[in-house]
């Protein structure tokens, strides 16, 4: 006999809040935590390669990214409460397989199933939210949500310092026991939202897009190992931009695509996500080079480095909320955009100028603070005003296409910063490889400026 659930609203809001934040929560910490440890990881497996540790974050990034619109549109199509619990629970096993994972593969593989669940998570998990709320207090509910994600994230890097000290397996195991007590209490709690007679979504063009972007990072990847003569770099790369090409095609071509092609003739729309994708390789790029280059050149622990880059992170949401907001309102997104930029490009020159091969906690915390007030005003503002051009009825998909292109950016990033580093002989030779990288990451920087101009020409045309 099936047990009964509890009719929409009979669940407090607040405890639906904190219910649907918890797999937020998980989701969030991972990011930093594990790029944390991947030096921890690399010694632990026989001193496994940097280009086969990066699949450890990239798997997660692209089966994420490609997973997102189309879990998310899955999900509409039954309870959100199931769905959001079966995302949970998905998530909780593959932890539970990544703590004990004996090889590099298999580790990537259990994070590829991890991925999934996270992308099941996400969207139904602020669905909950918004159905648990009343109409006026669901704008208020849905900042709550995006707070608590942000500040995972922000103590992401101290959590996972600390629990680095007792072994890589514990930033998987510690997901286990906080997924289960959060599944217990959902399924208790949460209220049943039925879900909509809707279209099945896109799973060829969810398996186009994860393909084509595993081989394009497959490629560059290869490049920092053997070189671009080799075929398997270049090949990657080209079988890789061939199928993302076909992805394309697929979406303009198909009755249900995965990504609506009418999003990319919004003018604001597209110029915020043409913007975001640079900037997001640089991200990637920045954060993996800062925890691998205190640990690798300067010898730093990982709770050492998790508690320098920690001010970085927490910065973003403080940053995002009492900041942009009231700068955007004086100068307008495009300025605030451009201005967040620039300090984010600041962060990284402190890198390129001051960080050599004697150890400097100053310049590091310098780094790690502008950086996080850099992408504070960058990145929210980005995603806001790329959805805020949207009509309300394209938001979420909108929404979703951002954070696709947010997460395969960062793979690009990582993967970029793999093929730049390669295997540096000694120390100055990492130190002058690490420079390239930073070099890299304020050229992609730079890419996002002019459109972010063309964000300014849509919205100066529309006040007219």
């Amino acid at each position: 006999m099936e047990r009964s659930k509890p009719e929409a609203g009979v669940a407090s809001p607040n405890l639906v809040l904190a219910i649907a934040a918890i797999g937020v929560v998980l989701a969030t910490l991972d990011l930093f935590i594990v790029s944390l440890a991947l030096p921890s990881i690399g010694r632990d497996f026989g001193g496994a390669s940097l280009n086969d540790l990066s699949w450890i974050m990239n798997g997660y990034a692209i089966t994420y990214a490609a997973l997102l619109v189309f879990m998310g549109r899955l999900a509409e199509r039954y309870r959100r409460d199931r769905s959001y619990l079966a995302g949970l629970a998905l998530f909780i096993l593959a932890s539970a397989g990544c703590a004990v994972a004996n090889g590099v593969w298999i580790l990537v593989a259990f994070r590829v199933v991890q991925a999934a669940g996270a992308a099941l998570m996400t969207p139904t998990s602020l669905a909950l939210v918004l159905a648990a709320f009343e109409p006026a207090l669901r704008s208020r509910a849905a900042r709550i949500w995006t707070a608590i994600g942000g500040f995972a994230g922000a103590f992401g890097p101290v959590i996972g310092g600390i629990l680095l000290v007792f072994g890589w397996q514990w930033i998987f195991i510690v997901n286990v026991p906080i997924g289960l007590i959060a599944l217990v209490a959902g399924w208790k709690a949460l209220p049943a939202i039925e879900g909509h007679d809707v279209p099945r979504p896109d799973a060829l063009g969810a398996l186009m897009v994860t393909l084509g972007s595993a081989l394009l990072i497959f490629g560059f990847i290869s490049a920092g190992d053997s070189g671009w003569s080799q075929p398997r770099a270049w090949g990657g790369v080209v079988a890789g931009l061939v199928l993302m090409a076909a992805f394309g095609l697929h979406c303009i071509r198909a009755r249900n695509p995965l990504l609506e092609p009418a999003l990319f003739q919004n003018r604001g729309f597209a110029s915020a996500a043409i913007g975001l994708a640079p900037f997001m390789v640089a991200f990637g790029a920045f954060l993996l080079s800062f925890v691998l280059f205190q640990q690798q050149v300067w010898e730093w622990s990982a709770l050492k480095t998790g508690l320098t880059l920690a001010p970085g992170p927490f910065l973003v949401p403080l940053t995002s909320m009492f900041v942009a907001g009231r700068l955007i309102d004086r100068f307008g997104a495009p300025r605030v955009i451009v201005l967040g930029l620039s300090v984010f490009a600041a962060a990284t020159l402190i890198m390129v100028i001051g960080f050599s091969l004697s150890p400097s906690l100053p310049l590091a915390l310098a780094a790690a603070m502008v950086s996080g007030v850099g992408v504070g005003l960058t990145l929210p503002t980005m995603m806001g005003a790329g959805a805020g051009a949207l009509p309300p009825s394209s938001f979420a998909t909108g929404s979703a296409a951002l954070n696709m292109i947010r997460q395969l950016g960062m793979a690009l990033g990582i993967a970029a910063l793999v093929g730049i580093l390669g295997e540096p002989s000694d120390p100055a030779a990492a130190l002058s490889a690490f420079r390239l990288c930073w070099w890299f990451v304020l050229a992609c920087t730079g890419l996002g400026i002019v459109p972010t101009m063309l964000i300014r020409q849509v919205r100066d045309v529309a006040s007219q």
